[in-house]
């Protein structure tokens, strides 16, 4: 497990590094993080609440995707993907497999507002205009993990 651990932290440094300096991450770097932190979660929990878990983590994240979309096309008038980026999709697909529901939820919304926090204290030093989402969190993701591995956050999988 610690040769996974290890990926799994090299592979959102990757995802961060890449999406705050070039915003084009390799696509092949969210499959990895989806299936290191799914097996994580599932050695780490029962399969029953595994499986329970991912679908309504895919169900909570694709009504956000669905707010977003609709948003895009009726306030906005303009395209899904110029509202969001294909890696930002890509990293909220991998994400599902992270945690258990609840757990999900909490981390996803403050990792959400760690992107806004950050993007607005950063924002003046960047040359470009949009938002490295998925750079922030998996910054966020990263940090959770390592707390949680030197155990300065009692536990991540509890919920």
């Amino acid at each position: 497990m610690p040769i996974l651990k290890i990926i799994l932290i090299c592979t959102l440094a990757l995802i961060f590094y890449q999406d705050l300096k070039e915003r084009q991450v390799y696509w092949f770097l969210f499959p990895l993080f989806a299936a290191c932190s799914a097996v994580l979660f599932y050695t780490s929990t029962i399969p029953e609440l595994f499986y329970v878990s991912v679908g309504m983590n895919i169900i909570c994240i694709s009504i956000l995707l669905l707010i977003v979309f609709l948003y895009s096309r009726l306030k906005l008038k303009t395209t899904f993907y110029k509202t969001i980026g294909l890696g930002d999709v890509l990293l909220f697909v991998g994400l599902v497999f992270s945690f258990s529901t609840i757990s999900f939820l909490v981390i996803f919304v403050f990792s959400l507002l760690f992107a806004l926090v950050s993007h607005l204290l950063v924002k003046q030093y960047s040359k470009f205009h949009t938002v490295p989402l998925a750079g922030y969190i998996s910054l966020f993701y990263g940090i959770a993990y390592i707390s949680y591995w030197t155990g300065l956050t009692p536990s991540l999988y509890a919920f």
